[in-house]
């Protein structure tokens, strides 16, 4: 097969990341909720700088013999990335200028700049800079060739041009000496400061000024003695890679520890600029700052808009997203706790719409019960102040047999897994850290009681993490059962993590690294299969990246034997459908709404006695080989309708859903057939109505 065939992982991520700031200009959005997308790309963008586009450009650093390996060319993908994110760039700030702001304005909400500033407003600031702003202020003088000033990784500075002044108490010069001029830069402290500041409200208008503008209005005060020519917004991302996740000797946790302060001085991957700043100062701050052409991206006035998390609401509720309560399930909470309500069924959670208040207390319950033996547990993302990693602690005081397999390698997460890992070690929590060469990123719990003198397992198993915090913007699932199918497998793969040697066979659940690929690839040839046939023959899944080329063709032969397959993929997707001979039967949809899709499902028509699965494994290569991840079925007929109704639901929405299509251009389904289905609240407003999902 041609390579043609698949779309490229950076630039389908891009794609994905437009969609996010579709949401932004998506005036059907409260506006406070626009303005967290436009957030949420900006963290995303800078992330995807940090990891994937300087990955790309350590590639050029190859021989020439070893670029030709590659199945792709790295200068040409760096220029097409190049040229897209330009193109997203504009389409951000015209989100910004002609969607955001004047939605503020009609709402009395004012963000001025320091050339708007009236009388009473300039006293307010000069108060507030000289008190909280000037102790963190420390100009630099930047002198080309002299030393090298240290950018730091994504912090906010002002490159400043100056001249030295010639009369008046502040003559520097002599009397009709030439002008000098001087280049400098102010580092914004958004670090230690709100990056925006309320100032006073006059009648119903409330105004907001950025910190950045806040020290331009004093950059004579800074300078006291030159003239400012101009104060130009900059910022350099840098390389956030640890390398380290194929070392499979050594201490891990000590290299992780090692690698973590050397992250913020990774090598540029992309130096931000505003477009207005004067050709002439550019070329003096790349090549003072040793940079690149390639290095070099215009933007806008200010950068760093993922500070847009923190912007103040004065007051104005409804320009912010309804809150939904978390549904009930009343059957399970008619149990006197988890145990009673696991021993007779399983039960399906999905969160936010169920509150994760289920799991956290299900792991105190744990805790404290003094029939419970051992808590095992593997943690890839947890929560700042978790309190899972709390019971955990309590457990372990209290005697119990914990055992937690902490995930030090999840990027942009090791040092707090770190924390909560040492803080565990300290109560007697049994920690392992990551394995050399492969991330743990599966979801499971699995908890021993004595019960009438014998032991018996409860399991959790999950799509997300064990985050508390995050379970309120995730949508994921959680099932909880004590079916021995289940929980026999997962001390397989507990005892697995612990280094003990095990038969690798599992009937029930797929682990990556055993037999996951290759179950998978056995349920699409069935419907290969089923579908010539003759029988029903169609697959529904759901995930957040396709990417595994093999799986990839897998799907496209399944495509040329007429099985309808019908993906919901969040971000990254380099099968392209509607290719003819190839991929006619397969159709996909991208959902993006107030809460992020993090759920994969998979659904197997199995000739009318359907097979699903409920996973925390995308279809990328790196979950498939090189990580340990897990599915878990859902036998209970019950819950199988539930999902079943849930893809059915996801599947019609035409609010929140984009086509993809050959080129991803991420348009709205919008076909209005069955009236307007926005597949979130339409689930919400599922499980009010059906509260006792698992009778």
């Amino acid at each position: 097969m041609a390579e043609d065939i698949f779309y490229n992982r950076e630039l389908s991520w891009l794609s994905f990341n437009h969609r996010v700031l579709q949401e932004a200009k998506d005036m059907r959005n409260p506006l406070y909720e626009r303005i967290k997308f436009l957030a949420i790309y900006s963290s995303n963008q800078d992330e995807f700088f940090r990891v994937r586009v300087a990955s790309i450009r350590s590639l050029l650093d190859l021989k020439k013999k070893s670029q030709k390996e590659l199945k792709f060319d790295p200068v040409k993908l760096l220029d097409k990335i190049s040229r897209r994110v330009t193109i997203l760039h504009f389409e951000n700030s015209q989100a910004y200028h002609t969607a955001i702001l004047p939605d503020l304005e009609k709402n009395n909400i004012f963000l001025i700049n320091e050339s708007k500033l009236n009388q009473v407003q300039k006293e307010y600031i000069k108060e507030f800079f000289n008190d909280q702003v000037v102790p963190h202020i420390m100009p630099m003088i930047l002198v080309k060739k002299k030393f090298t000033t240290f950018l730091r990784n994504n912090r906010l500075y002002l490159a400043v041009k100056l001249s030295t002044k010639t009369n008046g108490s502040a003559n520097l010069q002599k009397p009709g000496a030439k002008k000098r001029f001087y280049h400098a830069l102010v580092e914004i402290p958004s670090n230690h400061l709100p990056r925006f500041i309320t100032l006073p409200k006059e009648g119903d208008k409330n105004y907001i000024i950025f910190l950045d503008d806040v020290i331009r209005y004093f950059l004579p005060t800074i300078f006291f003695g030159f003239n400012i020519h101009g104060a130009y917004s900059i910022k350099l991302t840098r390389d956030a890679e640890l390398y380290i996740e194929d070392e499979f000797t050594g201490n891990l946790l000590s290299k992780i520890k090692k690698s973590l302060s050397r992250r913020l001085a990774g090598v540029p991957s992309r130096f931000l600029y505003d477009k207005n700043i004067p050709d002439e100062f550019l070329r003096f701050l790349k090549e003072s700052l040793f940079l690149s052409a390639d290095d070099l991206y215009p933007g806008g006035k200010y950068h760093n808009f993922s500070d847009f998390f923190k912007f103040p609401n004065p007051g104005q509720k409804s320009l912010e997203q309804v809150p939904m309560t978390a549904v009930k399930n009343k059957e399970y909470e008619a149990y006197k706790n988890f145990f009673n309500a696991a021993k007779k069924k399983d039960y399906l959670f999905y969160f936010p719409y169920h509150s994760y208040d289920y799991i956290v207390k299900a792991i105190q319950k744990a805790a404290d019960d003094p029939k419970v033996k051992s808590i095992k547990i593997t943690q890839y993302r947890v929560a700042k102040n978790s309190s899972i990693v709390s019971a955990l602690v309590r457990a372990a005081n209290k005697g119990k047999e914990v055992t937690a397999f902490v995930e030090i390698k999840a990027r942009f997460d090791e040092e707090i897994n770190i924390q909560s890992a040492e803080e565990m070690q300290r109560a007697g929590v049994k920690v392992f850290y990551s394995l050399p060469g492969i991330k743990v990123h599966a979801k499971m719990c699995l908890i021993t009681r004595m019960e009438n003198n014998k032991l018996k397992n409860y399991g959790y198993f999950a799509t997300g993490n064990f985050n508390e915090i995050t379970a309120k913007l995730y949508c994921d699932f959680g099932l909880i059962t004590s079916d021995e199918k289940l929980t026999t497998e997962a001390e397989k793969v507990f005892d697995y993590l612990e280094g003990k040697k095990i038969d690798g066979e599992f009937k029930h659940l797929l682990v990556a690294q055993f037999n996951m690929r290759k179950v998978f690839t056995g349920f699409i040839d069935n419907e290969i299969k089923n579908a010539k046939e003759g029988k029903t023959a169609f697959m529904q899944l759901k995930m957040n990246n396709l990417e595994d080329e093999r799986m990839i063709k897998k799907l496209y032969e399944a495509s040329q034997a007429g099985v309808k397959i019908e993906l919901i993929v969040r971000s990254v997707c380099c099968l392209i459908p509607g290719i003819k001979g190839l991929s006619e039967n397969i159709s996909i949809i991208s959902i993006v709404d107030r809460f992020l899709e993090h759920a994969r499902i998979f659904r197997f028509a199995n000739g009318g006695d359907d097979i699903i699965y409920l996973s925390s494994a995308d279809w990328m290569k790196r979950n498939l080989s090189r990580r340990i991840e897990t599915a878990f079925p859902v036998y209970n007929e019950k819950l199988k309708q539930t999902l079943r109704d849930i893809l059915d639901i996801q599947l019609r929405d035409n609010i929140k859903a984009r086509i993809i299509d050959e080129k991803q251009q991420n348009k709205y389904k919008n076909h209005f057939f069955d009236g307007e289905i926005r597949s979130q609240t339409e689930i919400y407003e599922y499980f009010k109505r059906n509260s006792q999902i698992s009778k």
